[in-house]
């Protein structure tokens, strides 16, 4: 039976599960917002030199307001860990609380959108700017957290490694099952996602919302079982 009996030992399992979201997330921006990753800034890059490029489907200013949002997220997010000088769990774990809250809020704005691509609807935009937003705040944190093959949105370097270190490679396949679950997750957050979006990007959303909160209650629930431990145990 698996015992966690620290915040350290449980983040990989919550990050795998934010891992998950993402997959998620980017299927309901890629196949309900019209071509447009709220989760992978890569993908926006490429697309936004596609749109410039006159490629019919793509949309310079979704992927704009994507890459803009995530920015803004991700300096929030920087500016909450620098301020907790030297802390990184706690502000981490704040971060992933308001991260919850955004994807709520796009949530919500979800009951008002009617798959409308073409005109600059308002809460098309919206769902752009909350899950963007909320994945910019996740990245800084999971970056500040520093947990090896864990980045939670990016697979290019876990799959590489997974690749380079392989035993056929001559590698000795350090934490292949930390890396190979994280690609999983993601595969598995993707189709779940596209499943999802064919009823609503409500009820999509609102499972992603579900799985953040229990990946966030888990590094709580160890953590304040911990202190319990030390208080009815202080020697």
């Amino acid at each position: 039976m698996l015992k966690l009996t620290s915040v350290d030992e449980a983040l990989p399992f919550a990050l795998l599960g934010l891992t998950w979201v993402t997959g998620l997330v980017d299927a309901v921006s890629f196949l309900s917002l019209g071509h447009v990753f709220t989760a992978n800034m890569t993908g926006n890059v490429v697309f936004l030199g596609f749109a410039i490029a006159g490629v019919p489907g793509v949309s310079a200013a979704r992927s704009l307001a994507s890459l803009l949002a995530f920015h803004v997220g991700a300096m929030v997010g920087g500016g909450v860990l620098t301020r907790a000088r030297g802390e990184v769990i706690q502000p981490a774990l704040i971060l992933f609380g308001l991260e919850i809250a955004f994807l709520a809020a796009a949530m919500f704005v979800a009951t008002a959108y009617h798959g409308d691509l073409y005109a600059a609807s308002i809460p098309l935009y919206l769902i752009i700017a909350s899950t963007a937003f909320a994945m910019g705040m996740r990245n800084a944190a999971v970056r500040k957290l520093g947990v090896a093959d864990l980045t939670t949105t990016v697979l290019t370097l876990t799959i590489t490694g997974l690749a380079a270190n392989f035993s056929l490679a001559g590698g000795n396949n350090p934490r292949w099952q930390r890396r190979l679950g994280s690609i999983l997750a993601m595969f598995a957050g993707a189709a779940a996602g596209a499943i999802l979006v064919r009823r609503s990007v409500f009820v999509a959303l609102a499972c992603g919302v579900a799985t953040m909160s229990v990946c966030l209650a888990l590094p709580l629930a160890v953590k304040q079982w911990g202190l319990q431990s030390r208080t009815a145990n202080p020697g």
